[in-house]
């Protein structure tokens, strides 16, 4: 058998994912952001800034992976994280840190579509695109159990000094760019040269939010369940310190929630193959409401386990739903299509995070948690009739 060298590809993005989600700041990143003078409120719009960057930069990005390659927009990406997290480093307010996550959010969304486009395409030149949904679960199976070791690692080295992480963090990223420049450009359709420009965008654009039903709302329904699982995440840690969780097992306890995101995601295919399209689909954003209802009512140190559920959820999203979508696009604006499946997650977590941490200012973490359970439900339940509607629940 001779040996296709675009194989590399899958291990090479694999150590991509595993450098750049080997988050040593993550466990303590909010007390962090609190211990150098940021209120709630603030820290969630540090991260709405970034959601703001990504909604600006995501589908430009997107296109520009389609049409000068997936490579190209991936080096770009791993070169402005690293500049992003030496911005962090050298920061102590809230000016420096809305730069760095500006920095961050060009990164993201350089990333973002492009790594699994290039996935995709990879596996289509390989004629094996029957794998993908193994093959997305298997790299969120390392991204998310690289940050399950750093959160350990952070949450230790966090004791020294909560900036401590971020200088490691800092070298960690240097190592993703070398990768990036040995990755093959994998071959696919790209869009025609005389319409690289904002029109052949806006069609790429077109395509994922109007000319195509199906794709239009599994777009819609995977950003609704991706922002649900996206805004918890930074309300864990308070929730850890409101519980009672002692400092030095933060990072432990975040550990153990991305080990079990990394074991869902891997076992993504089986549980779609085992519940079937639409219980697949359906269950997504009724699990996150649960969650929310859950953990909004039970304030305890026994409740922690109700975490688990938006990890399950996060687990099985994103190789399910990218693999229903990519089946139905184009490889000539894949990157294009996706990038604009994140940016719907983005939007949403840019209104609806500054809004939840005032709540959690003014009010309470409970009824942050509340008003956040009913506005997925509500919206997830329409989501799904237009589902119903244009017959993505049916097997195919």
């Amino acid at each position: 058998m001779i040996h296709n060298p675009i194989r590399s590809n899958i291990a090479k993005i694999y150590l991509i994912q595993i450098l750049r989600w080997s988050m040593l700041v993550i466990p303590t990143f909010v007390l962090f952001l609190q211990d150098n003078g940021l209120s709630m409120q603030q820290v969630l719009i540090t991260q709405a800034v970034f959601s703001i960057v990504i909604v600006v930069m995501e589908i430009p990005s997107g296109y520009f992976a389609d049409s000068i390659g997936r490579k190209t927009s991936i080096i770009i990406g791993c070169i402005l994280g690293f500049f992003g997290y030496v911005v962090y480093s050298l920061s102590y307010g809230f000016a420096g840190f809305l730069v760095a996550e500006t920095f961050l959010g060009i990164s993201a969304s350089f990333i973002s579509g492009a790594d699994s486009a290039m996935l995709y395409d990879t596996l289509a030149e390989l004629e094996e695109t029957d794998n993908y949904q193994k093959t997305e679960g298997r790299k969120i199976f390392f991204q998310s159990s690289a940050e399950g070791i750093a959160s350990i690692a952070g949450g230790l080295l966090a004791l020294i000094s909560l900036r401590f992480p971020f200088y490691i963090q800092t070298g960690i990223l240097a190592l993703a760019i070398p990768l990036a420049f040995s990755l093959k450009e994998p071959k696919y359709q790209q869009p025609d040269p005389s319409e690289w420009n904002v029109t052949g965008m806006l069609k790429a654009i077109k395509f994922a939010l109007n000319d195509h039903p199906q794709v239009k709302w599994l777009i819609i329904y995977s950003g609704l369940v991706a922002a649900a699982t996206l805004n918890v995440v930074w309300f864990i840690q308070p929730y850890f310190k409101l519980v009672g969780l002692p400092l030095a097992l933060f990072g432990i306890a975040w550990a153990i929630l991305q080990f079990c995101a990394a074991i869902f995601a891997l076992l993504a295919h089986r549980t779609e193959a085992l519940l079937g399209r639409a219980t697949s689909l359906i269950s997504l954003i009724l699990l996150s409401s649960a969650g929310y209802f859950f953990i909004s009512y039970f304030q305890a140190f026994w409740a922690l386990p109700f975490l688990l559920i938006f990890y399950f959820v996060r687990g099985i999203n994103g190789p399910v739903l990218k693999d229903y979508i990519n089946r139905l696009i184009p490889s000539e604006i894949r990157a294009t299509v996706l990038s604009v499946q994140s940016l719907i997650t983005r939007v949403i977590f840019s209104f609806l995070g500054p809004i939840l941490g005032y709540l959690t200012d003014q009010y309470s973490l409970s009824f942050a948690f509340l008003i956040a359970g009913l506005i997925f439900l509500a919206s997830g339940l329409i989501s799904i009739m237009f589902l119903y509607k244009h017959k993505v629940l049916y097997e195919h």
